[in-house]
């Protein structure tokens, strides 16, 4: 029996390991060439120290309490060099990943489909080729290298589940960018296309406390892929909000796949807002007019956050004036490329 184990660096770069019934992580990803932090290996300094994000294990009792207090074991940390998984677990890595000799992947996959959902949205499909498509925690991104583009890259995150046969992508279609010239007038099904990753430290965590998750733009993307996970693995009874918000109503894509995740997520709502002058949506202006202090649990709840940095922004100031500090609070900005004033 082997366990699948996340390793998610301080940069983002996260790397999978297969650690064996009975086999310490530290033992596991020198097997695998990946050079955790340590000196002792005997649970005496606590240089491999760590957090266990998810999945079960055990640590024994052959540490001292200089390395990794009683407390400090009760928040999630652990000491890499004595913990024995005994499920599939993600473990945060607090060094950059270059600290330890690992470096993020190529992967060459198949262009699928290209689907224009709207005036400015599209869905991006790919398949494996012979490297199969890339691991990922739900929420991750990866860095596309645009074709014909002399090294270009953009990044976008996977709307699809960890594991699916076919990965899919939004990508905000603007006129001129490097992506959107590619998929608007050379790309072609069955396109080779490169991925680097996978990255980012936005992904789901293990369900603990009620979740409101906030989308704004093609920032849905990492949400769907949170939702699908949740609708395979369960939420573990809490409860799950999202509001997802947009400037035109046509670009609230995907409604309907929400819609369909509604019924397999016991506890999930969701709600839709468009911030467009004029707009006859149900729901009108942005997502921080549709929460509040009582929303929020009392603090004992975990929010996840994607969309453009000035919504990102306005959510995190809308959060801290309701008063009440929540759990956490995960988020990631969809940040323009420069050169193109590309925005999420």
């Amino acid at each position: 029996m082997t366990f699948r184990i996340a390793l998610n660096f301080e940069d983002g770069a996260t790397r999978f390991i297969d650690c064996n019934a009975g086999e310490k992580v530290l033992d596991a990803a020198y097997r695998n060439k990946i050079n955790l932090p340590m000196d002792c290996s005997d649970g005496v300094c606590g240089t491999c120290k760590c957090r266990a994000e998810q999945g079960d294990y055990d640590l024994g009792d052959d540490y001292i309490d200089d390395a990794l207090t009683a407390e400090e074991a009760e928040e999630g940390l652990v000491l890499t060099c004595q913990m024995v998984p005994s499920s599939d677990c993600v473990i945060a890595v607090p060094v950059p990943s270059s600290a330890c000799k690992v470096k993020p992947a190529d992967i060459a996959v198949e262009l699928v489909a290209i689907e224009r959902l709207s005036p400015h949205r599209v869905r991006v499909s790919i398949k494996a080729t012979d490297a199969g498509l890339p691991a990922f925690l739900p929420g991750q991104y990866v860095n596309f290298a645009v074709p014909g583009s002399g090294g270009t890259q953009r990044s976008y995150s996977f709307s699809s589940a960890p594991g699916a046969e076919v990965a899919t992508f939004l990508i905000r279609n603007i006129q001129g960018g490097r992506m959107g010239d590619y998929l608007g007038k050379r790309a072609a099904t069955g396109d080779r296309l490169i991925l680097n990753g996978p990255l980012g430290s936005f992904y789901l965590r293990e369900p603990r406390r009620p979740m409101l998750m906030l989308a704004g733009g093609t920032g849905i993307a990492p949400i769907l892929s949170m939702l699908e996970d949740l609708a395979a693995k369960g939420a573990n009874g809490h409860a799950v909000r999202l509001l997802y918000g947009a400037h035109d109503a046509a670009d609230l894509v995907e409604v309907e796949r929400i819609e369909a995740l509604a019924a397999r997520i016991p506890g999930f709502t969701f709600a839709t807002t468009c911030s467009g002058a004029g707009s006859d949506h149900p729901l009108t202006g942005h997502v921080t007019d549709h929460f509040g202090a009582a929303d929020l649990n009392g603090g004992d709840a975990d929010i996840y956050l994607c969309g453009p940095p000035e919504m990102v922004e306005a959510v995190r100031a809308h959060v801290a004036s309701c008063g009440v500090t929540v759990a956490n609070l995960y988020y990631e900005k969809f940040v323009p490329a420069q050169a193109e004033a590309l925005a999420a």
